[in-house]
């Protein structure tokens, strides 16, 4: 793997996940593997799990982690080619990425939509100037359009809870049968990016391992070339039905670009909503806004397996960054 910033970058899922599980079994496995080596951790916008995980993660691989904030603790940084610098900008990226090369063996970096510019944020100018500039493997911690660390989590989440769900054909090598998933839509206090449902909806799709339904309001349709294989349902109940997972995320339109159209009824999940369900595991990639997008019934309840989805972030980072390494 050279870089890390969508599924197409990745040969094998299954075989991450794999490795993903093997890590979680045994942390320490490849302690020395990262020996005298750095991993370089820019922040250009806010991170709690993410950034937490990935330093554990590198930490557990023999790795010394370094984390700045871009826009706290350094110069403002340029992205415009050409760009005549009278502004508030200090630093030209073009400068500043191929230091942070000679500096890492891996640049991982967050950086978010401006959610004004849609053109500029499906283009991920940002993050592609890094690749460029940077000469050494780069890995997403999110990006305008995409969070594949958050989405190949979740496909470890959905993979340890189905083979534990079906214990008795996991133990005799039987073929599992694919697990029916449902990413839904939920209301919110603001306008948010499309990134995490984007990825999820690009990874289930390219695993091939479940059956995806991507079901929300009309005039919040994501973009085609993500959710390219997936069922779109505008009915939730409908959607619901017999669903084994149910992801819950809120984002804005994708055209008119990050609008928030109204929307008619009630699409906060509830537990009388999963009760159209095969009993459902419920995710969601946090943070998330309590009786708005999820029901305190729901987050305290036994459907939930968030904390468990959270937690999975350390191994998900673990074999992305040993992969990036080998």
């Amino acid at each position: 793997m050279k870089q890390f910033i969508s599924a197409h970058d990745v040969q094998n899922i299954p075989a991450l996940i794999r490795k993903a599980l093997d890590y979680k079994s045994n942390p320490w496995k490849d302690e020395t593997l990262g020996k005298r080596k750095r991993i370089g951790c820019l922040f250009l916008n806010p991170s709690m799990r993410t950034r937490l995980s990935t330093q554990v993660a590198a930490q557990q691989l023999g790795m010394e982690t370094v984390i700045f904030n871009v826009g706290n603790e350094g110069w403002s940084l340029e992205f415009e080619e050409g760009a005549i610098m009278n502004g508030t900008t200090v630093e030209h990226v073009k400068d500043a990425a191929p230091i942070m090369g000679n500096y890492f063996d891996i640049l991982a970096i967050r950086t978010f939509p401006g959610l004004k510019d849609r053109e500029a944020d499906y283009g991920e100018h940002i993050i592609k100037q890094f690749i460029q500039y940077a000469g050494i493997p780069v890995l997403s911690l999110e990006s305008a359009t995409l969070h594949p660390l958050q989405s190949l989590t979740d496909l470890i989440t959905i993979t340890e809870s189905w083979q534990a769900t079906n214990s008795r054909l996991a133990e005799i090598n039987m073929p599992l049968p694919k697990p029916k998933v449902v990413l839904t839509w939920a209301p919110h206090v603001k306008a948010l990016p499309q990134c995490v449902a984007n990825s999820f909806a690009q990874w289930v799709n390219a695993w091939g391992e479940a059956d995806l339904v991507i079901t929300h309001p009309k005039g919040y349709e994501l973009a085609e070339e993500f959710t390219q294989g997936a069922t779109i349902e505008y009915d939730q109940e409908k959607a619901l039905k017999d669903a084994d997972f149910v992801y819950v995320k809120n984002w804005s339109a994708y055209s008119p670009y990050s609008s928030m159209p109204p929307f008619g009824g009630d699409w906060m999940l509830t537990n009388e909503k999963i009760g159209q369900t095969c009993n459902a595991k419920v995710m969601h990639c946090l943070p998330v806004r309590r009786n708005i997008e999820l029901s305190d019934e729901i987050l305290d309840g036994p459907n939930s397996i968030i904390t468990q989805e959270a937690s999975n972030r350390v191994w998900a980072a673990q074999a992305v960054i040993s992969s990036l390494l080998q």
